[in-house]
Order: C-alpha cells, then structure tokens, then sequence
C-alpha cells in the first residue's frame, strides 16, 4: 500500500502526488531491490526505467518502516548524488563566486540531509512536497541559501576562506568504513556514532557521512561524483576532514572499552 501525504496546503486540502508518480510507485514496489536500484541509478530521465526522484524519496522513506538501515544507505547514497547535481558546482579557483557557491552548496546539503535524519526518525511531512514536486523543493532550498549567503556577503566585505589548511600529508584515502565491521554491525553503536559524526565540524562531519556510504574522496574517472566534488574541496582537504574526525571520533570510542 502506498501511504497517502499528510501535509496540507493553505486552502486545507492535502498535497497528492502527481498523476503519473502514484501508478509508478505501486509498479515499483513489486520490483526486486537489486532492480529497483539499478533503476534508481539511471541518470537520463529520458530513459524508459527513469525513477523519478519523487519516487526514490518515496522509498527511502518507506524504509523507516522496514527498519532497514542497510536499504535506506543504498537508495539514500543515490538520492544524494542527485541533490548534489542541482545545485552549483563549484570551480577550484577560490575567487568570490566560487566560494559562494561552496556554501550555497553545503548549506543545500545539510537542510536536505536534516530533513531526511528528522523524517526518519519520527515521520514530519516537511518532506511530503519533495514526493510532489521535488525539483522544485531543491530549488526553493538553493534559492534559500542562495538569498542568505548574498546577504551575509553584502555585510561583510569578505568571506572566510574555509579551506582544509596546512598540515601533514594524510594517508591513502579510503572510501571503506572507519570501524570494524562487527563493532559497526551493532545498530546501537551505529546510532550512537552517526550523533557522534553530527556533532564535529559541518567539513569532518559531510565527510564521514559521505565515506560510511561507500564514497570515494577521489577519482581518476571525471563522471563519478567524489567526495571532494561533491563538498567543493581538494583531495587533500578531504583526506584532512577525515584524519581529524577519526582522531576525534576515536577518542569517543575507543573499541578496547565497553560500549
């Protein structure tokens, strides 16, 4: 059964999934995963298989239900990959604009990543338009940020640079998890280490969060999205926002203690 939205409009009525999304979501969900999924990460929306971005947050937000963590990180690394193509890229030349970007950009993928974490934990319907017109709600989010990182511009003179700074050169980046499988296999630690990772730093925490889904810092291959595309940053600057949140988180969990 394909849950209905609970969120209204000013007139009272309640929000409805386009026409064609609602018969699409009902043909989906009899799919196998594996194909759902490989589905979900077709890009031409041209192509006949499509899933509209409508219908994979639909998915991602079922999976609550399912309480199935493994599910939502598969569908959710996908969904991010597109949010990230919406909004500006940002350029290496460290000019104003490309700065500005940079934050519009982070400040995006936070507001969505926090929507997302506040819906799963407890069902909100501030996600509820994003089934409807999704495109459209990430505009509103970029425009948001953009209208807000303009202001902030025009009172300050300038912008601080928020680069990785100087330091030792990090070891070979790793897109795999930073904690033993069995330790992490453990949904109690797990919960406990995703508040942990929210509490660093806005750079550590995009990061590790990026890297426990499976992402590479860096590629050779322009076409795939890497964690320093995606945060507008150099390889080395990622590698330093996780050698610096390992040492943190770390501390906090030292695996020889009783969790």
């Amino acid at each position: 059964m394909i849950v209905p939205l609970t969120k209204r409009k000013k007139d009272g009525t309640l929000y409805l999934r386009p026409d064609n999304v609602e018969p699409l979501l009902k043909s989906l969900s009899d799919l196998p995963r594996d194909v759902l999924l490989e589905r979900a990460r077709i890009r031409d929306r041209k192509h006949p298989d499509y899933v509209p971005s409508e219908c994979l947050l639909h998915f991602i937000r079922a999976s609550r239900r399912d309480n199935s963590d493994a599910w939502f990180e598969r569908l959710y690394k996908v969904l991010v990959e597109r949010v990230l193509r919406a909004v500006p890229r940002v350029e290496a030349s460290g000019n104003s604009a490309s700065l500005a970007n940079e934050r519009i950009r982070n400040s995006v993928f936070d507001r969505f990543v926090e929507l997302l974490a506040k819906d799963r934990k407890e069902l909100d319907d501030k996600l509820d338009f994003f089934e409807v017109r999704f495109d459209l709600a990430i505009k509103r989010l970029r425009l948001d940020a953009q209208e807000r990182v303009w202001r902030e511009e025009n009172r300050s003179d300038s912008i601080d640079d928020e680069s990785g700074g100087a330091g030792d050169d990090a070891a070979e980046a790793t897109s795999a998890s930073p904690f033993d499988a069995d330790n992490f296999s453990d949904p109690l630690f797990r919960e406990r280490l995703y508040v942990a990772i929210d509490a660093l730093s806005p750079e550590q925490s995009r990061t590790m969060h990026l890297l426990l889904l499976g992402w590479q810092t860096h590629s050779n291959d322009p076409a795939v999205m890497t964690i320093a595309k995606a945060l507008g940053c150099s390889d080395r600057s990622v590698r330093n926002y996780r050698d610096r949140a390992m040492k943190t988180l770390g501390a906090l969990f030292n695996l020889g203690d009783d969790q």
